[in-house]
């Protein structure tokens, strides 16, 4: 079973897998462990991950990036209106009011949802995953910001779906950094002690997150979360962007934003300036050739210029800090350690904003871009049967407080009741009574409609249904389970109506239902908020009451759910664009085998093969290879996966002759000179049996002169084809094969071999004595200790009947 953690970042994704001998990052095809978040659209097929990025500026309406932060969005999303401005490619309205992404594909237009663009991303980075793995991928941990809301999880985890991935958790990125670090860690205080307190920061290409966590001995606590979702590395880069448009224009009277593609080039440079500045102080140069109307553009900055000119961005820094020191009530002494992590924390300001902040150096032990893809994979070996992993439990926060909504039945006024406050441990689940006559409908909302980076506050309506009243027409008790499960989004999960059955006197009461002595307080439940309780006057010798709990069904109407439809038509629609991509690789692959056979034996041709070929066969040759290189140019350019193959055929009618003949000339002289030796061998002790050598005088003679008569025959042949050999040129096809040669000297071998090794008998050999001239013993002691070493080889040896075929994974 394949244990894979997958972290989807706005700008490039990692893939971190557990193997035996811990957590791997892996590489894609082209030996990068970084993939970059791109998908491209072709006539033919689909470019995904590198391929795609170098796609970006030249097809760049066609190239899809930086689409993460689109999940469960609407098309009208102010957020979505503004970032369309700066993209290269369409946005589109869909008919669920969601975002969709325009693009010409197989010659066509389409439209796709971000789901669909996102699971394009998840086939690269599963297929990926497999190829290094060898085995089927299945179940993963895919990482998400924490900011993330319940309507952009559940389109993440449809992406998921879409491409047949089991995501086990969607884990916050800054809770899967957490782990990461703590599992290692040796020194941890013991579970009674003070925790040691740890904050995380994260700044990222398009988010600052920041989060403190409380570690003790094989568990960790997260204590509060904070960030600004539109703070990160391409902030940055768009600062160095607007300042060398408005220089470019100036210098060069040449407008970068007028033309996207020498824009994308120029936050392209940019975005080097930057990783160049965080390593030198010094002036570094921009230099762009060919950038717009044939001319070349040149300017430079250095790092103090560059820190200048975003002081308001890096003023934002402490806008976080601020906000999760408020929350955990710590002061910054509290704090033991703060490790970064993010591409965009190797800024050397950034660094020291947030050092300066916590007054104590920043900690860089984990690695800045894979922290989140190993916390992932780590979080996936947890859960998964296949592995060992020391025991470490991981309590995330809830980062958003949520709240329930509810019509009262008396007079139509409306109950609310905050059932997760921020920071809330989870996941959890906590169960409400309700006393009703009829259906009713509960409205889950975020408390704190500013604290959260999402335009809509509400979560979804959930109607209970089949509510009825008691017999005795009394309301019922409803409990309602509510819950924030291991993916960060709440749902009402269960629903249930009590009904109460008066006990016969001697019946036997089932283990499922629940008895209830009327007028018994009933036992405190931690679990029950807000449950109201009607006190009943004092009766004496009541009966016992059979309580019967009827599971109750739950209509949901969520703020983004993609329906089942839909999902289906994405399930299938992914599953032909994976066959196509397919079926163009395996086309290109084709066409590419003809071109490399052509450039490979024309380069041949004019040196090793020149030998083999004759002069007319060599022209014509030679002119069938321009021609097909001429047509792959032209005509072939865009053809079907068997014409490559049929025209590949073609060229090795002509091509494997001489092939073949170069390969003879190769191997043809080392294989004769093999079977001359062997001849020469058994030749020589053909003689000296003739000479009554003792090493041989056993052998019988009539054995001895079929070794004779093989090796005469043998060298007979062997004369005969070396001559016709040496009277062919060596543009003709040899006499004889290296295949055949080999196949006499096994005939040879299988003759002569169990004659010529004959034992010699044994002639009245004494007994074997022990070293001391006496029998050997053999005491009971001893016996008894071969006995002991024989069971300890064998316990030692075999696996214990009980082992499970787990994997163990030593993690210390």
């Amino acid at each position: 079973m394949a244990v894979v953690g997958f972290d989807l970042g706005s700008q490039s994704c990692y893939i971190a897998v557990a193997r035996a001998g811990g957590i791997e990052t892996v590489a894609n095809e082209f030996s990068d462990r970084c993939t970059p978040s791109v998908v491209s659209f072709g006539s033919k097929n689909r470019a995904i991950g590198v391929s795609a990025k170098n796609q970006q500026i030249t097809h760049a309406n066609n190239t899809v990036s930086n689409f993460k932060r689109f999940h469960g969005r609407a098309f009208n999303d102010p957020f979505i209106q503004k970032e369309k401005e700066s993209l290269s490619y369409d946005l589109v309205p869909m008919k669920n009011g969601g975002v969709g992404i325009k693009v010409l594909y197989m010659g066509e237009e389409h439209f796709f949802s971000v789901e669909q663009i996102t699971a394009m991303l998840l086939t690269k980075l599963k297929e990926t995953a497999e190829t290094n793995l060898k085995k089927p991928v299945t179940d993963c941990v895919i990482s998400v910001p924490s900011f993330f809301t319940d309507a952009e999880r559940r389109s993440v985890l449809d992406a998921a779906q879409i491409v047949g991935l089991n995501c086990l958790r969607l884990m916050n990125d800054m809770t899967a950094v957490a782990l990461n670090y703590g599992i290692y860690k040796q020194d941890l205080p013991a579970p009674e002690e003070k925790p040691r307190i740890v904050v995380f920061v994260d700044m990222g290409h398009s988010a600052f997150q920041v989060s403190a966590c409380a570690f003790n001995k094989g568990k960790l606590k997260v204590l509060g979360t904070a960030f600004d979702p539109f703070l990160g590395g391409r902030n940055f880069d768009e600062k160095l962007v607007d300042h060398f448009c408005v220089e470019i224009k100036a210098k060069y009277k040449l407008d970068p934003k007028s033309k996207i593609r020498a824009l994308l080039r120029l936050y392209q440079e940019c975005e080097k300036l930057k990783k160049l500045m965080s390593s030198n102080s010094t002036d570094i140069p921009l230099n762009i050739e060919c950038f717009m109307n044939d001319r070349d553009v040149a300017g430079k900055m250095n790092r103090s210029q560059f820190e200048e000119l975003c002081a308001e961005l890096l003023q934002r820094i402490e806008g976080p800090l601020h906000s999760l020191m408020e929350q955990t009530q710590f002061k910054v002494e509290d704090v033991n350690a703060v490790e970064i992590v993010g591409g965009a924390t190797r800024i050397p300001a950034v660094k020291e904003k947030i050092a300066k902040f916590f007054g104590k150096d920043v900690s860089t032990t984990l690695n800045a871009d894979e922290a989140v893809a190993r916390g992932c994979a780590l979080q996936c070996a947890i859960l998964s049967p296949a592995f060992k992993v020391r025991e470490f439990s991981v309590t995330d926060a809830v980062p958003f407080p949520i709240s329930l909504m509810w019509n009262t039945e008396a007079d139509d006024t409306e109950g609310v009741h905050e059932v997760f406050s921020r920071n809330h441990a989870a996941p959890f689940s906590k169960v409400l009574t309700f006393y009703r006559k009829g259906p009713f409908e509960l409205e889950a909302f975020y408390s704190d409609p500013n604290g959260v980076p999402y335009p809509e506050t509400k979560i979804g309506r959930y109607i209970v249904q089949n509510v009825a009243a008691q017999k005795d027409g009394e309301r019922s008790k409803v409990k309602v389970k509510v819950r924030v499960n291991t993916h960060g989004i709440f749902s009402v999960s269960t629903a249930s109506m009590v009904e109460q059955v008066k006990a016969e006197e001697n019946e036997d009461l089932s283990v499922e239902t629940e008895v209830v002595i009327v007028n018994q307080r009933p036992p405190e439940n931690s679990d029950d908020t807000n449950e109201k309780k009607s006190d009943q006057p004092p009766e004496a010798k009541k009966p016992k009451i059979k309580v019967k709990n009827v599971e109750l069904p739950i209509e949901a109407n969520l703020v983004w759910q993609l329906g089942k439809d839909l999902l289906n038509m994405y399930i299938k629609t992914e599953g032909k664009m994976i066959m196509q991509d397919k079926l163009e690789k395996e086309r290109n692959d084709a066409k590419n085998a003809v071109e490399e056979y052509v450039y490979e034996f024309r380069d041949k041709l004019s040196g090793p093969y020149q030998k083999f070929v004759c002069e007319e066969d060599l022209q014509k040759f030679s002119a069938f290879l321009t021609e097909i290189e001429d047509w792959l140019y032209e005509d072939g350019e865009d053809q079907a996966k068997q014409v490559y193959i049929d025209k590949l055929d073609d060229l090795k009618k002509l091509g494997t002759p001489i092939e073949m003949r170069y390969q003879e000339a190769e191997e043809r002289p080392r294989v004769l000179e093999e079977l001359g030796h062997k001849l020469q061998h058994y030749a020589k002790i053909a003689g000296e049996y003739r000479d009554k050598d003792e090493k041989y005088i056993h052998i019988d003679e009539s054995e001895m002169i079929e070794v004779e008569k093989c090796v005469k025959e043998m060298m007979e042949w062997m004369s005969n084809v070396m001559n016709a050999q040496a009277k062919m040129s060596l543009d003709q096809d040899p006499v004889v094969r290296a295949s055949e040669i080999k196949a006499k000297l096994k005939e040879l071998h299988s003759v002569c071999e169990p004659i010529v090794l004959q034992p010699k008998p044994n002639v009245d050999s004494p007994k074997e004595e022990n070293p001391l001239n006496g029998p050997s013993l053999h005491t009971n002691e001893g016996m008894e200790e071969d006995k002991n070493n024989a069971e300890i080889h064998q316990q030692n040896g075999d696996c214990h009947p009980n082992d499970k075929n787990t994997t163990s994974m030593d993690l210390d």
